[in-house]
């Protein structure tokens, strides 16, 4: 197989201007530039980027009717899968899912398939959505916990097949973790709230400031007539570091900090009265995708110098690679190798140090990652004005307290069949991070469609 020519590069703010702002960074395809990328794709007869794709979308169909210029037909044939599809083209890891099974990646670049779905996504948006006509509503009453992409991606399937939905979600915007979580230089809210829009246009009911667990409990769901019922409730308790001086003044989980920011929209200060005081030097723990979008996060709002402070090597960086590559662009250091074991404040109890030890890798752990290993007496100190803790999440354990026979693990993250979804409640159903602790957003969703089946199976087997 001869290499075709490399992808088509997708154009960026300069870095010397987006540090500056809050705008999209990944400005998207022209639609020359999304018919030049198609016609690089084989329409192989044994594609494997399918299986690469957790919603199963027919990707060399839809690649194969954007070559002639068909885009309205290419994004009926993504939605037949993907409720959510300007979401996913912008913040799912295409890289190690679709585009790592993709035949011309062997020799050269795999097709863009993420650019190319947000290209056709984007597109409706500009020239209007069209909504599938559903079923009537014949089938049952089913409530959704949580309106993140597990949420969002039950709720569509199902509402197709012709059930009464409603999502509770606990805050006051839908969309979870794509809301909250991912920064509108990465993800507008405007594509979130598009999407969701599309949902509720299927038919999705969506109760806003609504937490299960505290306003109704599960149980509480089923005597209100629900059938059954969907967790989706995500994984928003925050791990720290366990080190002294870390309640200091100035040091955040990155889920307050990227709350405040994306969210309750510190970025606009004064016009939301949010405002986030980072000072001239930040330091984020951490080295997954959260860590970046903190740690460009603050650059944005006025740091000075923005650290990256990990403690594995650059090989071992859980974070997308083009994350890691904006960082770097925007100025943001990486400190690798390194740890923090204490904090410093001053005389108002404001951090004003941070202590860290240097570390080496040792074997693999069970992450496959190498271990890494302090270097005893290796310690030093650098100055900081803020610090974000980006270590990962841990679910919030209030359904799983509230509800009786719930079966869930030593890390609060619930118990389900892998093939079904159903927890150890009959009726009861969950998928994404709730069961699988932080991972991506296109899993989440994957695993919301499973469920969705096994829902929709369940309602008329007991009917």
């Amino acid at each position: 197989m001869a290499a075709r020519g490399p992808q088509v590069e997708m154009p960026k703010q300069p870095p010397e201007e987006r540090v500056d702002n809050f705008d999209e960074v990944a400005q998207g395809y022209t639609e020359e530039m999304a018919i030049e990328e198609a016609l690089r794709c084989l329409t192989c007869p044994n594609p494997q980027c399918i299986k690469g794709c957790p919603v199963d979308i027919d990707i060399p169909g839809f690649i194969d009717l954007m070559k002639q210029g068909k885009f309205d037909e290419a994004i009926k044939e993504v939605k037949e899968k993907n409720a959510l599809p300007a979401i996913c083209g912008r913040v799912c890891p295409q890289e190690s899912q679709c585009q790592k099974f993709c035949i011309l990646g062997i020799k050269g670049d795999p097709i863009a398939i993420g650019r190319l779905e947000r290209f056709v996504a984007d597109w409706e948006q500009e020239h209007g959505v069209e909504v599938p006509g559903n079923p009537d509503n014949n089938g049952g009453k089913v409530a959704v916990v949580g309106a993140g992409p597990a949420g969002l991606t039950v709720a569509a399937e199902l509402a197709k097949l012709g059930h009464d939905v409603t999502i509770f979600e606990a805050l006051h915007n839908a969309g979870g973790v794509l809301t909250y979580g991912i920064p509108q230089f990465r993800l507008p809210k405007e594509i979130v709230q598009a999407e969701v829009n599309y949902v509720q246009k299927l038919g999705v009911t969506i109760n806003l400031d609504a937490m299960i667990g505290k306003l109704y409990t599960i149980s509480e769901l089923f005597a209100d007539g629900f059938d059954a019922v969907f967790i989706g409730s995500g994984a928003g308790l925050t791990r720290f570091l366990h080190v002294p001086g870390e309640n200091l003044n100035g040091i955040y989980s990155a889920n307050e900090f990227l709350i405040r920011t994306n969210l309750m929209r510190a970025y606009k200060f004064p016009e939301y009265d949010t405002p986030i005081n980072v000072g001239k030097i930040v330091a984020v723990i951490g080295g997954g995708n959260v860590a970046m979008d903190s740690a460009r996060s603050a650059l944005r709002l006025g740091a000075e110098k923005v650290i990256i402070v990990y403690r594995r090597g650059r090989e071992e960086l859980p974070a997308r690679l083009e994350e890691v590559e904006n960082a770097e662009e925007e100025g943001v250091e990486f400190m690798l190798l390194n740890n923090p074991v204490r904090f410093k404040g001053d005389d108002l109890g404001r951090v004003k140090q941070m202590e860290v030890i240097r570390m080496e890798l040792g074997e693999p752990d069970e992450s496959g990652r190498r271990r890494p290993i302090p270097v005893e007496g290796s310690e030093y100190l650098i100055d900081v004005n803020t610090v974000v803790i980006a270590i990962g999440q841990t679910p919030n354990p209030i359904i799983q307290r509230t509800t009786e026979g719930l079966e869930t693990t030593r890390w609060n993250t619930i118990v389900v069949d892998e093939e079904t979804m159903q927890t150890s409640i009959e009726g009861v159903y969950a998928g994404g991070d709730i069961v699988s602790g932080t991972a991506t957003v296109i899993s989440a969703m994957g695993a919301g469609k499973k469920a969705a089946k096994a829902i929709h199976e369940y309602i008329f087997k007991k009917s």
